[in-house]
């Protein structure tokens, strides 16, 4: 049957070679009998035909591109597991033009196999509309695998683990992309582990058409594994870093057995230094001796000085700008230092802060840090000057710890500008604290997916008020689409003390503002007294709670909307009064970072004002 089919097809091949040299435009193909949407897709970006549409054709032409869509869309469905589909071409009235069904009962081949499909055209003059209706038929599963690696890496773990991947497994259609994909993984995994050698003994797949099955039988011969050899780093133009100090990084030994990942975690480390504007950390199999692989370093300087300046303005600070320098690098053993100071006419701060690179157990940073800072307000006068040496450890990917020692000497008084010098406060407190930061997010600039927190907890004595603080905060980011996403934040914090007042403000926990509850001014939630003026301010409580839901969505390449809803308090003892905002942003996507204006109202008291609120700078 199949034999009489392509006779006629030819005949009828010919019939039209033999017409008048008329020409006839394809106006459209319509595409039929799949529901899958890839498998139509596949179809029309393989069909000669549809590169035609719109053309002036001439018969022969046109009797050309009918007889190879048939053939092309064949191949055109089999990367999809369909090898036995049925495709016809009619013209007209006139019946069918061609029709072509499953051919050869089996075939091996390394990969793929051979297919069916059919092609309907109507006229009107010398216009076609050509409909292609295709059945794919069953598709073709995997009824016997044999996947499996051989030699010094069948027990290779990262090898193992990308064999259990491996699909498609029994049962499952024969789909070439997922087939190919999962070659690949094994092949990078293989890699990955130092078996440059690797090679196949067996790569086969047959598929036989009649039972629409398939058999796969892959195995690989993995060879020797290779071996890490002396780490080189070139430092162009002229070293800046003296050697020594970057071998610290180096975690393996000459000889060691290869793995990627300990070139993954180098090339890491050394732009987390920020020391470098490019790090290239390359193996060279081809030129290892006796198995064992050379490892070149290349590293080309940033420049030495980061200069920073801003402007800002708040309705409650006034306007400000800031000014910095951080230098990258003051010497070879990698040093650095910065000076940066904010100005605004309410709040002003100075600080100063230099660290030295430490390499034992977690790569991370020592680091002391001076800060002087004064705030004015109509209802607080606050001075404060804290000392701050720390070390920090780079615990895993997303998890970087901080262990600190603080001497805080603060200054206050919560009545006006013109009180007498009796009405101040002293403290002066000594205490250790201990914080731990997880991010896992795909984009740490605005994150679409992924989750990020921090735990602290600090505590000590001054002044005969003793405190032990904790501290929690997570964010919670979920994409919908390419545009748009839900941002969740919560916090939670509880001070341990019985001498609340004698606790400095920068001790205190206070609610409202732009990134606490939106709706309120900054420090306005939370327990209220009246100064000698008759005005009612802020004075701080032991716990803190505040949670926020905010929806975004982009509309136009940069520019996009939020809605949110924010909640909370700062309180003392169990009953937290709690305070609600919702609002409206806008949101753009700016060159210099992630920029939200957002106007929201307080629920809670009906003549609360409206309030603006300005960010600018990455979620995390």
């Amino acid at each position: 049957m199949p034999c009489s089919l392509n006779r006629l097809f030819t005949v009828l091949l010919f019939c039209f070679a033999a017409l008048p040299a008329t020409a006839v435009t394809v106006t459209r193909i319509d595409i039929h009998g799949v529901s899958d949407a890839r498998l139509a897709d596949n179809v029309r970006s393989a069909l000669s035909l549809q590169d035609a549409v719109g053309k002036d054709l001439s018969q022969r032409r046109l009797a050309y591109l009918l007889h190879r869509a048939n053939t092309e869309a064949r191949e055109a469905l089999e990367p999809f597991g369909y090898y036995a589909p049925v495709i016809q071409i009619q013209r007209g009235d006139r019946g069918a033009v061609a029709a072509d069904g499953a051919e050869s009962d089996s075939e091996t081949n390394s990969d793929t196999d051979a297919n069916t499909a059919t092609a309907r055209t109507d006229t009107t003059d010398a216009q076609l509309t050509v409909s292609i209706h295709i059945d794919p038929g069953l598709p073709v599963q995997v009824r016997s695998r044999t996947v499996d690696v051989v030699g010094a890496a069948a027990d290779n773990t990262q090898v193992r683990a990308a064999l259990a991947l491996f699909v498609p497994q029994l049962g499952q259609v024969l789909e070439h992309s997922l087939y190919e994909a999962s070659k690949t993984r094994v092949n990078r995994a293989l890699a990955a582990q130092g078996y440059f050698d690797a090679d196949f003994i067996r790569h086969q797949v047959e598929v036989t058409r009649a039972q629409h099955a398939a058999a796969i039988d892959l195995r690989w011969n993995s060879g020797p594994r290779y071996r890490l050899g002396e780490a080189e780093f070139v430092q162009t133009p002229t070293p800046i870093i003296h050697e020594d100090v970057l071998r610290k990084l180096v975690g393996w030994t000459p000889g060691a057995a290869y793995d990627a990942a300990e070139l993954e975690r180098l090339r890491k480390s050394l732009v987390a230094l920020d020391y470098f504007g490019l790090v290239d950390v390359s193996a060279s199999p081809e030129t290892a001796q006796n198995k064992q692989v050379p490892v070149q370093i290349n590293l080309s300087p940033a420049p030495r000085s980061i200069y920073s300046l801003g402007l800002s303005y708040g309705t409650r600070d006034g306007a400000g700008y800031s000014a910095g320098i951080e230098r990258r690098y003051l010497n070879q053993r990698g040093h650095k230092a910065l000076a940066q100071i904010d100005w605004a006419n309410t709040r002003k701060t100075l600080t100063v802060q230099y660290r030295v690179p430490a390499f034992l157990w977690r790569d991370g940073w020592y680091t002391a840090s001076l800060q002087a800072a004064d705030e004015q307000t109509d209802s607080l006068d606050n001075r404060r000057l804290e000392f701050v040496v720390s070390r920090s450890g780079q615990y895993s990917a997303h998890l970087n710890l901080v262990a600190s020692a603080h001497v805080l000497r603060e200054r206050w008084s919560y009545f006006t500008l013109n009180k007498p010098v009796g009405s101040y406060q002293y403290a002066s407190f000594a205490f250790p604290a201990l914080r731990a930061d997880y991010i896992d997010v795909d984009n740490r600039l605005a994150p679409r997916r992924g989750v990020g927190g921090s735990l602290s907890v600090r505590g000590g004595k001054g002044n005969g008020a003793g405190f032990v603080q904790l501290h929690a905060s997570a964010q919670w980011f979920h994409g919908w689409g390419a545009d748009s996403r839900l941002i969740l934040r919560g916090e939670a914090g509880r001070t341990f003390t019985g001498a609340l007042l004698d606790l400095p403000p920068s001790l205190r926990y206070f609610a409202g503002g732009d990134r606490s509850v939106r709706g309120y001014g900054w420090r306005e939630i939370g327990p209220r007294i009246r100064n000698s003026l008759g005005q009612p301010y802020a004075v701080g409580a032991t716990n803190v709670i505040t949670a926020s839901a905010e929806y975004e969505r982009y509309f136009n390449g940069p520019w996009g909307a939020a809605v949110f809803v924010d909640t909370g308090s700062a309180f003392n003892g169990r009953n937290a009064d709690l305070h609600t905002g919702v609002g409206i942003g806008l949101r753009w996507r700016s060159p210099v970072g992630p920029v939200r204006i957002d106007i929201a109202r307080g629920l809670n008291r009906p003549e609360s004002p409206f309030t603006l609120h300005l960010n600018i700078g990455a979620d995390l």
